[in-house]
């Protein structure tokens, strides 16, 4: 029988209204995992023939969490970038992603001066997902035509994100639609 991603929905609202902290949402994680080798699925949402990019599949109107697909166009090494106040589940479903979870180590949470760590280096093969909670810096690398969902706790183009520079040592708000500057509030 087909997990179809109205099920899947349908599951991610009972997980996160039932237990709406860390234990939701890795239920939520374990439900990509079962979504991710639903070969219906991937042949609606992750085929040859979908476009590059990504594409919202499905919001949920009461609890606000997002369900995106993804087809990467080429190779793509993210900074390390966190959510904000809100939650991550990526899923892989073809080729991989190579993980990297840090810890930020100057005493800070804003924008400005910042000095991250590498706590840990995984990598999603297809079938896998990994929840990044609150708050929680991480960065992707994926090569191309690598396909994954991304399910998240609201939609991220409305909630104000740190974006972390390495070699300069700074962290600074990312700025997407929905997001002013901190100097326009």
């Amino acid at each position: 029988m087909s997990y179809t991603l109205e099920q899947f929905c349908q599951d991610c609202r009972e997980a996160l209204t039932a237990k709406p902290g860390r234990e939701g949402r890795d239920e939520t994680r374990a439900k990509l995992e079962q979504l991710l080798v639903d070969p219906e699925f991937k042949a609606e949402y992750l085929s040859d023939d979908q476009e590059d990019g990504v594409k919202t599949i499905f919001e949920d109107p009461e609890l606000d969490f997002c369900v995106l697909a993804y087809r990467a166009g080429g190779d793509r090494t993210s900074p390390p970038h966190d959510h904000g106040n809100s939650w991550a589940v990526y899923g892989q479903a073809e080729k991989h992603t190579d993980m990297k979870v840090y810890n930020r180590i100057d005493g800070s949470d804003g924008a400005g001066e910042a000095k991250l760590e590498v706590v840990s280096e995984f990598r999603l093969n297809p079938g896998m997902a990994g929840l990044f909670d609150v708050g929680e810096i991480h960065a992707i690398d994926h090569p191309k035509g690598a396909r994954f969902v991304r399910v998240t706790g609201t939609d991220l183009n409305h909630v104000e994100r740190l974006r972390f520079d390495e070699d300069a040592g700074t962290a600074e708000v990312i700025e997407d639609q929905g997001v002013p500057h901190p100097d326009q509030k």
